[in-house]
């Protein structure tokens, strides 16, 4: 079978190609010999973000496994965002755009120098999603795999107790605003909560697209939970490098891995394990760029079907290294096949069925991080579907330690999430309040940012269990309680919550899957004749357009999250 390859180094026309893969330090033998694959190291390395600091040396094993294997092992970089640190401020809303831009990079150096394959390294939040996108891209043309970070180790608490994460240090802020802890024991929290490099140590948004991209074929069985200290990253690494060179000789494409049952797999795997909601809107993209139709009931209706598996935090006991001694994917999915909600049949990263991969497992899982499917923690997923008339094409919420599964209450209405934390150190937000948050959805934020500083705000301050939060954005992987995000259509493009007012009854049902305003149809119609995007907001955008940068392009083409955010919906307006 002749490579792709083959585009840049036969015949008499590309001499100055070969000249210029020369002159790169490829050797002679690697660029005569087209029998050799030409793959694609793309690698997202940075020293500001914890879960990308030691991508280099995974990158670098990558390409001993393609050397090894007979390929010919090619690099370039692509951007990384830290969502932690971009948290809270202007630069959130650069954090979805970087899916993007990942996506972007990755398609653009696989298709313009016609590699044969391609091996992402990378971790976090929007870069798994990227390599994912750009995955679907490139869906039949190559071979696309993932190699993450993979997760740091969980923080110790003052005395050597278990466990801190991320999501600690958010909330122990709430809790010194509110006089709970003092500053020095908000240091102690801060210097402890995060001990080594890796993505952070919870199902939070970067682990839980992990898993999900494993079960969906993208990372090697097993391997999505190892630590990132741990020296079997390394062999992984290699074994990829290896995996892709011998996908590229079979002709093997990304498209074995993106069907809407590997979709569905990766959707069930993220319930059982109380994942982010952030992964719902990511896949919603991934299946937009694959041309799969993923609708937001039928997600719903295997959540409802989807046994609690995963104990783990934000939602439960356990961290990603205790889900890892646990058996990880494999066992977690092994058990979903049982239950009848995961399609063993498909393939797994090296091709062969799931069902053969879980032939090679222990009997149980091996800690008690993952549950048996007949012992769940409860008999559904934490993760609902919720519409209603504020969202009629559908909200996400993830109901993990929630006091009260129902509110019905005033809405304190916002029109960016600077307001809202402004309202809150005011105490204009009180218990039974539903908080709305809008004009931050992926057009009109634009970028749909995350709210993990508001919402550990809540907690840190008491008012987490006795208040609602609705909103167009989104929220992080380390959120709890009865946030609800993603409420589609957003409000720039006039969607119900662009209609709300203040003192308006809203209504939250979890165990319903309900969000309702209620205000009579006919005012509603009035008031969408008076709609006009807030004064505030429209300078947001005039100065974002005067800029023109990616922000804008994005919020050009952005969709609502039911949609997740694609650029396929060209505003006219």
């Amino acid at each position: 079978m002749a490579l792709r390859s083959a585009a840049v180094r036969e015949g008499l026309h590309r001499a100055p190609h070969r000249s210029l893969l020369l002159a790169a330090g490829l050797d002679e033998s690697d660029v005569y010999d087209t029998s050799k694959p030409l793959i694609g190291i793309v690698h997202t390395f940075s020293t500001i973000v914890p879960g990308h600091l030691l991508l280099d040396k995974l990158a670098a094993a990558v390409a001993e496994g393609v050397r090894e294997a007979g390929g010919v092992p090619v690099y370039a970089g692509a951007v990384s965002v830290d969502d932690g640190i971009a948290m809270g401020h202007e630069g959130m809303r650069f954090s979805l755009v970087a899916r993007e831009n990942v996506a972007d990079a990755i398609e653009i150096f696989a298709e313009a120098h016609r590699l044969d394959g391609i091996v992402v390294v990378t971790a976090c939040d929007k870069m798994m999603p990227g390599a994912l996108l750009a995955a679907a891209r490139l869906r039949d043309e190559i071979p696309v795999y993932i190699v993450n970070g993979g997760p740091m180790l969980a923080g110790r608490r003052p005395g050597g107790g278990c466990c801190l994460a991320v999501g600690h240090v958010f909330e122990a802020v709430g809790a010194y605003r509110a006089g709970k802890m003092s500053m020095e024991e908000l240091r102690e929290v801060e210097k402890r909560a995060l001990p080594t490099p890796g993505s952070c140590a919870a199902m939070y948004t970067a682990n839980t697209m992990a898993v999900a991209a494993e079960a969906l074929g993208f990372i090697l069985p097993g391997a999505a939970a190892v630590p990132a200290v741990y020296s079997q990253r390394i062999h992984v690494a290699r074994e990829t490098g290896r995996l892709v060179v011998r996908a590229a000789k079979r002709g093997w494409t990304a498209s074995m891995f993106l069907t809407r049952g590997s979709l569905f797999n990766a959707l069930a795997v993220d319930a059982a394990a109380g994942g982010s909601t952030n992964t719902l809107l990511h896949l919603a993209a991934l299946a937009a760029e694959a041309g799969i139709d993923l609708d937001l009931d039928a997600a719903e209706e295997l959540f409802a079907r989807t046994p609690w598996l995963a104990d783990l935090e934000p939602g439960g006991r356990y961290f990603m290294e205790h889900f890892y001694e646990a058996g990880g994917v494999p066992a977690l999915a092994r058990e979903l096949a049982k239950a009848g909600v995961f399609d063993a049949s498909l393939p797994a990263a090296t091709g062969e069925p799931w069902s053969r991969v879980f032939e090679k497992l222990p009997p149980a899982p091996l800690g008690p991080a993952i549950r048996r499917h007949d012992k769940p923690l409860q008999q559904r997923s934490p993760l609902r579907v919720l519409r209603g008339s504020l969202a009629p094409r559908g909200a996400v919420l993830k109901a993990v330690r929630i006091a009260r599964s129902r509110i019905e209450g005033p809405a304190k209405v916002y029109n960016s999430e600077e307001e809202a934390i402004e309202a809150l150190e005011a105490g204009e937000i009180r218990a039974g309040d539903v908080v709305i948050v809008r004009y931050e959805g992926p057009a009109g934020g634009p970028g749909m940012r995350e709210m993990l500083q508001l919402t550990s705000m809540l907690y840190g301050m008491g008012l987490g269990d006795r208040v609602a939060l609705v909103t167009d954005g989104r929220f992080s992987g380390a959120t709890r309680g009865l946030m609800i995000g993603h409420v589609s259509p957003e409000a720039m493009a006039g969607g119900p919550i662009a209609l709300v007012e203040p003192g308006d009854t809203v209504v939250v049902d979890a165990e319903k899957g309900r969000l309702d305003l209620l205000v009579d149809p006919g005012e509603l119609e009035e008031r969408r004749k008076r709609w006009k995007i807030p004064e505030s907001v429209a300078e947001r955008h005039r100065r974002i357009a005067e800029r023109g940068g990616v922000l804008y392009a994005y919020s050009l083409l952005a969709c609502s999250a039911d949609l997740g955010g694609a650029r396929r919906c060209p505003r006219t307006g």
